[in-house]
């Protein structure tokens, strides 16, 4: 498998998600008391889908069977889960291959390890036959989604998330992809252009206001998962490409935070702070910051930034009407430079796949997928 090559808003409250993905009203409001309204900077408005070059047709799409949400059958966690089923029946014959660790507790580098042996061995058999029964899964899945409105038309799917980035990733989208074709489904898969931990945050020059980015070297951005929160500065060097095809991340910062379980105040409290970090940076370095900050997370984002559903993979309740992420974090960094910033969020699979957005003119209709702890999906038309 290659790699994929190829505004401003205001208004008033009401949940940007279009035909696809929900309808109705919300407003941001403080923890407590629902008749009050947080005054933000800036336009209201999140989860943009009217972009000057193209239109987001769907995201956050969740399909349903009798056995719960399709997209759960062909995330990283469903893969792992694939992988434990087939240790079992292993372990009922005899020994484990894979040893005593739970496959959940195995990282990328582990199971990469097993694939590259060149001898035949019960370890990568196990391994093959997991890959093989996620490709099904995974392209099942994609069949589904191309039997959607906002997906008919897609004629290339790009493959982001932590999952691709792994050998067995690589070898389950690359299966999947010949088990589409034989199905007679004809849609070219590819893979994120940039770093899988950079597209998340690349994407936010795409959403930028460009009076903002005129005057400014770089963005912050934030992409928020359910195991890891990537925090950086996006340099757009748009003097040198107008089209941000050479935007790159400047600065990362990545913490698992799977890893140690936080609530979710110590969430945003470490995210925070993870920004005044970015800030200190880049007036140590002198890169001139815009007053902005852009935040990528799982789920369907109403247009007063508060999130309507689909991310139950964060910890805490992130739909409570009491809970504004954009407002938390714009107390806690009002000014960045010398103006007042202006917070937005849109859900990260949609950002994610703005980071390609360069390489996707070749095409009309396209759409992402990013396979992490749980499976993102966006649909675009490009405008002519």
């Amino acid at each position: 498998m290659t790699k994929a090559k190829g505004s401003k808003g205001s208004g008033s409250t009401g949940r940007g998600a279009g035909k696809d993905a929900g309808k109705g009203v919300g407003k941001a409001e403080r923890p407590g008391k629902k008749s009050a309204r947080i005054a933000l900077p800036g336009p209201d408005v999140h989860g943009l889908r009217e972009l000057p070059k193209l239109r987001v047709d769907g995201y956050s799409l969740q399909l349903r069977d009798k056995e719960g949400f399709v997209g759960d059958q062909a995330s990283q966690t469903a893969f792992r889960a694939l992988l434990e089923r087939w240790r079992r029946r292993h372990r009922s014959e005899g020994e484990d291959p894979l040893g005593a660790l739970h496959s959940r507790e195995m990282s990328k580098k582990q199971l990469d390890r097993l694939l590259s042996e060149r001898r035949v061995s019960d370890a990568g058999n196990v391994m093959h036959s997991a890959i093989g029964e996620f490709a099904q899964e995974l392209a099942a899945v994609i069949q589904r989604f191309l039997r959607r409105h906002s997906w008919r038309k897609v004629q290339r799917i790009v493959v982001g998330g932590g999952f691709p980035e792994s050998e067995a990733g690589e070898r389950a989208i690359l299966e999947a992809g010949a088990i589409l074709e034989e199905m007679g489904v004809h849609v070219q898969l590819g893979r994120l252009s940039h770093e899988v931990d950079d597209g998340g945050l690349i994407g936010w020059v795409h959403l930028a206001p460009p009076a903002m980015l005129k005057k400014h070297d770089a963005i912050l951005a934030v992409d928020i998962g359910g195991t890891n929160v990537r925090c950086g500065i996006v340099k757009t060097r748009r003097r040198k490409a107008p089209d941000f095809s050479l935007a790159k991340v400047l600065r990362r910062e990545k913490w698992r935070h799977a890893d140690e379980h936080p609530n979710r105040s110590h969430l945003v409290e470490h995210i925070a702070g993870m920004l005044e970090d970015m800030v200190r940076y880049s007036e140590r370095k002198r890169i001139r910051l815009a007053p902005f900050i852009g935040i990528a997370c799982p789920g369907l984002i109403r247009k007063d930034g508060s999130i309507a559903r689909g991310a139950q993979n964060l910890p805490g309740d992130w739909e409570s009407d009491a809970f504004h992420l954009p407002s938390a974090l714009w107390r806690r960094m009002p000014m960045i430079g010398s103006g007042p910033t202006l917070v937005l969020m849109h859900n990260d699979a949609v950002v994610q796949g703005l980071s390609e957005l360069p390489f996707m003119r070749d095409v009309r209709h396209w759409a992402v997928l990013t396979i992490g702890t749980g499976l993102g999906n966006a649909s675009f038309t490009n405008r002519r």
